[in-house]
């Protein structure tokens, strides 16, 4: 499922602005299984082609980073501007599966009526919404406002009771784990389950690609909110989804989120 790229019509000085709306937006950590008291760097970048860091979102668009370690939450605050991402480090104090996630704030872009049937493609958008695209009247517009939901996760130590990577943190849109995802081998399988507005999400369509590659394999959940994948190579993966729905507010005709995991298969 490749990402199209998307040039907003909005101009400032007679330049485009970029639109990161069909980019890939996700967390990555420099290492997924560190020692005690280790310091993690952590990258937040935007792109077409995971995990290579493209473009660095601006720290204004941040709203906060948190962590999750051992039932203990905190906030990440050492935050820098890199040149192709947005940096954090954080420092892991205490064993268990450190879960760490981004909330971005909404954002907003108009696409031209010729750029939304390869969009709805790109994102696997399911037929309902494409009717309502097709059967709106002229002249259409398709106005968006989109919110990004990063996550990925960090083994400190020997976690032998830490099990909060199966505990939602609260994202709007948010895939959880049933199975450890910092303990995957090449050839398991890996069971996520996904929650809309902390309720399973039903028949949505979840992509896994793996790092050099560019479709990926689509999934989609059940009656539950359930979906497995069987890592089928050792290396990164991105695991990526977007909701897309229609909007009743007068300044915008659809509202979307997207959502994203990232995690490390080792070799059996």
């Amino acid at each position: 499922m490749n990402r199209l790229k998307l040039v907003s019509p909005l101009t400032a000085c007679g330049i485009l602005v970029a639109s990161a709306l069909a980019h890939d937006t996700w967390l990555i950590a420099d290492h997924t299984s560190v020692a005690l008291n280790a310091t993690v760097t952590l990258d937040l970048t935007s792109g077409m082609a995971f995990p290579a860091l493209d473009v660095a979102p601006k720290r204004e668009r941040v709203g906060n980073a948190s962590c999750r370690l051992a039932g203990r939450r905190f906030e990440v605050s050492d935050i820098s501007t890199g040149l192709k991402s947005l940096q954090f480090k954080a420092k892991l104090s205490e064993t268990g599966v450190a879960t760490i996630w981004i909330r971005l704030p909404a954002r907003t872009i108009e696409l031209k009526p010729e750029q939304v049937k390869e969009y709805l493609d790109e994102v696997s958008a399911p037929d309902a919404l494409r009717r309502q695209w097709a059967e709106m009247k002229e002249p259409k517009r398709w106005r968006e406002s989109y919110t990004k939901h990063p996550k990925t996760f960090v083994r400190v130590g020997d976690p032998k009771s830490d099990q909060s990577w199966n505990e939602p943190v609260g994202m709007y849109l948010e895939i959880v784990p049933d199975n450890d995802p910092t303990a995957l081998r090449a050839g398991d399988e890996f069971a996520v389950h996904v929650l809309k507005d902390g309720k399973p999400f039903s028949y949505f369509a979840l992509n896994a690609v793996r790092e050099g590659e560019t479709k990926g394999e689509t999934r989609n959940t059940d009656a539950s909110g359930g979906v497995t994948f069987r890592m089928i190579k050792a290396g990164r993966w991105l695991f990526r989804g977007t909701d897309i729905r229609k909007s009743d507010r007068a300044d915008t005709d659809f509202e979307s989120d997207f959502v994203t995991v990232t995690v490390e298969v080792q070799e059996r």
